[in-house]
């Protein structure tokens, strides 16, 4: 058995703005450089990889909540990237954190100490990054404790 695997296309819109056309019917999505190279009409890639980490964290808190029958009630994210320049002087992502919050109060839930230890090792994306940007993640409850 093959692992998935997807496509899309990138067309090029106006100087520094691109058309993605994913590979389903999910709507396109426009993305572009701020200024002073693009006019910062849709995200730009840093970004992009930062939501998709904050995104897939949040899904597999989800997940693993859920899986114990738990009622996170609704899930929210704080997302901060700090931009770096390497040696070279390139601007490079140089860390991204990422606080996590429920609704809910932690109190009562069930194998919460269990849920918060693995839930990461589940988020295909902030697996793939962080081998190359640190991630830092934070989880708060409903009453504003840190969980994690």
């Amino acid at each position: 058995m093959s692992e998935p695997r997807f496509s899309f296309t990138l067309e090029q819109q106006e100087d520094y703005a691109f058309l993605v056309r994913f590979d389903n019917d999910l709507p396109a999505l426009l993305t572009d450089e701020p200024p002073p190279l693009g006019k910062g009409a849709g995200p730009n890639p840093s970004r992009l990889i930062a939501a998709g980490v904050a995104n897939c964290l949040m899904a597999s808190l989800l997940f693993a909540l859920r899986k114990f029958k738990n009622e996170p009630g609704k899930l929210s994210a704080t997302v901060t990237v700090q931009m770096t320049r390497n040696e070279q002087k390139r601007l490079r992502i140089g860390h991204i954190d990422v606080e996590l919050r429920f609704s809910a109060v932690a109190a009562g839930m069930e194998h919460l100490e269990r849920i918060l230890a693995t839930f990461e090792d589940y988020c295909v994306v902030t697996q793939s990054v962080q081998h190359g940007i640190p991630v830092g993640i934070a989880v708060y409850d409903g009453t504003g404790t840190r969980l994690k």
